[in-house]
């Protein structure tokens, strides 16, 4: 059974079974998002993507589209609550983008850019995350991970592996590697692995091709991540 809600407005059509997220894109309406993912079931853990339905503040990437809804996204409210998450993810970790490898392909920085994020506004953390440079084609640098359990999802569902885990919670939250020794380089990991190239940020490397596109020709150099993202809806 097919149905219509109403988005800043604007009527969106959906199928039975799709999601606020997913509706609204497929009719050419972005919501920022950073931890979903087509390939995965709604994991809803970086509230990015919240909108406003019925007064309630919901992850429109889990909430089941319903006749009806009136739908609140692209508002100052809501965009502000945003720009506040990325905030917090940026001085969470050490995120300067300046030196990073992903710089100009990042999705964190993009959805910075997107949602007009100035400062940092908060204290940084500054966490001790050791890069691990034990694999012979993967570079980790745990200082970069937002939490977003892609890898962890793609190495479980999709290679077969469980290579990835987070431990903790709250600010001792943080990546692992599932080795006794906590090092890659002791895993089965492949570069040919989904999980080696799922990250949205710069946790994930490959060695020896950096910076082969120079950053100011990447992709979100060139087009906002709003963009990019419908266009992959085509």
């Amino acid at each position: 059974m097919n149905g219509r809600f109403m988005l800043d407005g604007q009527p969106v059509m959906f199928e039975e079974g799709q999601t606020i997220l997913q509706a609204a894109k497929a009719a050419g309406h972005y919501i920022p998002s950073l931890c979903w993912h087509p390939d995965f079931p709604p994991h809803g853990s970086c509230k990015l993507c919240i909108v406003k339905v019925g007064g309630r503040h919901v992850s429109s990437c889990a909430l089941q589209a319903k006749d009806g809804m009136e739908i609140e996204s692209n508002t100052p409210e809501i965009n502000g609550e945003r720009r506040a998450l990325l905030q917090m993810l940026f001085v969470e970790g050490n995120h300067f983008c300046p030196s990073c490898e992903k710089s100009g392909n990042c999705e964190l920085q993009a959805q910075a850019y997107e949602l007009e994020m100035t400062s940092a506004r908060f204290n940084y953390f500054f966490p001790v995350r050791p890069v691990d440079a034990s694999h012979p084609d993967i570079l980790l640098d745990f200082n970069r991970c937002i939490f977003c359990e892609l890898c962890v999802r793609a190495s479980r569902d999709i290679d077969g592996k469980s290579i990835f885990a987070l431990t903790n919670r709250g600010i001792h939250k943080h990546l692992v590697v599932n080795a006794e020794s906590g090092r890659l380089g002791d895993t089965d990991f492949s570069a040919l692995d989904r999980a080696a190239s799922i990250c949205p940020v710069g946790v994930i490397l490959p060695k020896r091709v950096g910076f082969a596109v120079p950053i100011g020709e990447r992709i979100y150099d060139e087009k906002p991540i709003s963009l990019v993202s419908m266009e992959k809806e085509r």
